[in-house]
């Protein structure tokens, strides 16, 4: 009897970690859709002026724009509804283009990579992933005075481009039914729960250690880092 009331809770905890991930999932997808939107309509609405406010002064100009000038006009401004098609924020990030993104938007598009591999990520996964989700968040700041060439720069890039897309698509390359049973005494599941674990700790800490200008701590972290994900880089090996 235990042992079924306990699967039930499991089951129940299971259901409300992802019910909560969708939710805050969903809420970050529609700020991110009308952040998008908003900025569509904007730049269609500035492209509709300048094509307006041109053909006001060739008019006043040269006394009139004619047929011709009319039909050019119609023209633009039905080019101008193309701006409303074209994305202004990004939903899709490459894994391998993270090395080379600029310090400043490397969290968001860190954020957006991991949101992405959600669906294929155990449930206990999905509440640190939220957790990761707004150490970013409150990183991203405080990336934006860093400057790059500093050693904090540099372990922080290496933990969000190297570390963490390493640790999430070694788990990946793993078939979906030997996920859940041990292998070299670790069961990958757990492994990589855990390992997501100590990147969202560290994130915590890098970002404590920047508030505080004790830049110097984060070196420190690398060689942990280093020893703790070199099972996780041996995963889909």
């Amino acid at each position: 009897m235990a042992s079924e009331v306990d699967d039930i809770v499991l089951k129940a905890n299971e259901l409300i970690a992802r019910t909560s991930a969708q939710y805050q999932r969903s809420s970050k997808r529609i700020a991110r859709t009308g952040r998008d939107f908003a900025g569509r309509i904007k730049r269609m609405i500035l492209a509709v002026a300048a094509v307006l406010i041109g053909a006001a002064i060739a008019g006043m100009v040269l006394g009139g724009i004619g047929t011709t000038g009319v039909l050019l006009v119609l023209g633009l401004l039905i080019a101008c509804l193309a701006f409303a098609f074209i994305p202004t924020v990004e939903t899709v990030v490459e894994p391998s283009k993270l090395a080379q993104t600029d310090l400043k938007a490397l969290p968001l598009k860190t954020e957006i990579w991991l949101d992405n591999q959600r669906r294929a990520l155990p449930a206990p996964a999905i509440p640190i992933i939220n957790a990761i989700g707004t150490r970013l968040e409150t990183l991203a700041p405080q990336l934006a005075r860093l400057d790059p060439r500093e050693p904090a720069a540099l372990e922080i890039r290496r933990l969000l481009s190297d570390h963490l897309p390493e640790l999430v698509t070694g788990y990946q390359s793993i078939p979906q039914p030997l996920r859940h049973t041990p292998r070299n005494g670790r069961v990958p599941d757990a492994q990589l729960v855990e390992g997501l674990s100590v990147i969202e700790q560290q994130i915590g800490t890098m970002t404590e250690n920047l508030a505080s200008g004790d830049l110097d701590k984060l070196a420190t972290t690398n060689r942990y880092l280093e020893l703790k994900y070199q099972e996780a880089k041996q995963l889909g090996e």
